[in-house]
């Protein structure tokens, strides 16, 4: 069996030398050690030796005919297929230059001829098992890489899910706020955006309004044009009323039945009357047929009003109960109008152009 045939067990190691007696020494050496060995005379044989198969660690002497062992080692560290194998430089120059030299030619170690043996092995093994661990630590690098990018792509997908069960979360939240048919606010988050506007509104002293808008004749229209008909009909005048109080802060909740409230913080009287006046329009431009309505041949609504400035004497069940009372007053007025309930100093009101008939009662001066 030749030698080339020889499985390695150590590593796979090409000698270059052009002295025959330093191949078959350093080779008889180097297999003892249970390394496979290859033998190149020249430089040009070792370049074709290390492109038919790389090995692990040359052997490369520095004086040879043709090409010199630096030209080799820079023709090898030039290519990307042989960059990366190990060369120890052989040479009977050992002055401190050439082993610079030989350094900066990208060589990983140098040996002085005549070598010793021992130093041989010695140092094929210190390149060998920096290799290896090299190796190691590039497998290692790679697979951190690896579980990186898949912790990456696993954080992300998290993230993404995330995401999506937010949005679900919000969707379903804001659901659990909304009034399913008509799609404005339901009771539940009218009293609680109550309570904390009424607690701001405190806190800075302004207005803040509520209104109790009711369709009026609403059983009737259902009896006659079927609840079907009733639903759209909510549907359309729950968009009337928000197309109407249209700010930011303002507030259009269901009530309940065909009652919707309206919240406009910080708003005074002439404000007020401006919303109040504008859904009422809103609702007209609809022309909504209620053909046995006793006052209009289209729909009409009837509004509550109170405005006051929050404080210790009021509270928002107090608000919700006088803006009850004025709507009473408003179906006792013949429907279709508003009444109100103000309660603050006058310098609110802004103007004096106001229907005294629609006030029902008022308190001015200032109040702790």
């Amino acid at each position: 069996m030749s030698q080339e045939s020889v499985p390695a067990t150590k590593g796979n190691i090409l000698i270059v030398d052009d002295q025959l007696d330093n191949l078959r020494v350093l080779s008889t050496i180097l297999m003892d050690e249970g390394y496979q060995v290859r033998k190149a005379l020249n430089g040009q044989m070792a370049l074709i030796a290390c492109q038919t198969l790389a090995p692990d660690l040359i052997l490369l002497d520095i004086n040879m005919p043709d090409i010199n062992g630096y030209e080799v080692c820079q023709r090898l560290k030039a290519n990307s297929q042989t960059c990366s194998i190990p060369i120890i430089f052989l040479s009977v120059l050992d002055d401190v230059s050439d082993k610079v030299k030989g350094i900066k030619m990208g060589g990983a170690d140098y040996i002085t001829k005549p070598f010793q043996l021992e130093e041989v092995v010695v140092r094929v093994q210190n390149q060998l098992t920096i290799q290896r661990l090299q190796m190691q630590l590039q497998e290692i690098n790679q697979k951190l890489l690896k579980q990186n990018s898949l912790l990456r792509l696993e954080i992300e997908k998290r993230r993404q899910a995330e995401i999506a069960l937010q949005a679900v979360n919000e969707k379903l939240q804001e659901l659990a706020l909304l009034d399913s048919l008509t799609e404005v606010a339901n009771r539940r988050y009218l009293d609680d955006y109550l309570q904390r506007e009424w607690q701001r509104s405190a806190r800075e002293k302004t207005p803040l309004t509520f209104m109790l808008c009711d369709i009026d004749h609403f059983k009737a229209y259902n009896d006659t044009y079927g609840h079907i008909a009733g639903d759209v009909t909510l549907k359309r005048v729950a968009k009337a009323i928000k197309n109407a109080a249209r700010r930011p802060a303002d507030l259009v909740a269901r009530y309940g039945g065909e009652k919707f409230a309206v919240v406009l913080p910080n708003t005074n009287f002439l404000g007020t009357v401006q919303v109040a006046e504008n859904i009422q329009l809103q609702l007209q431009e609809l022309k909504i047929a209620h053909a046995i309505s006793i006052m209009s041949e289209y729909l009409t609504l009837s509004i509550g009003i109170t405005v006051c400035i929050p404080n210790k004497q009021y509270s928002p069940s107090h608000l919700i109960a006088t803006t009850d009372q004025a709507l009473y007053q408003a179906k006792q007025q013949g429907r279709d109008t508003y009444c109100a309930y103000i309660y603050f100093d006058r310098s609110c009101f802004l103007t004096e152009n106001y229907d005294e008939s629609k006030i029902l009662c008022t308190e001015l001066g200032n109040r702790s």
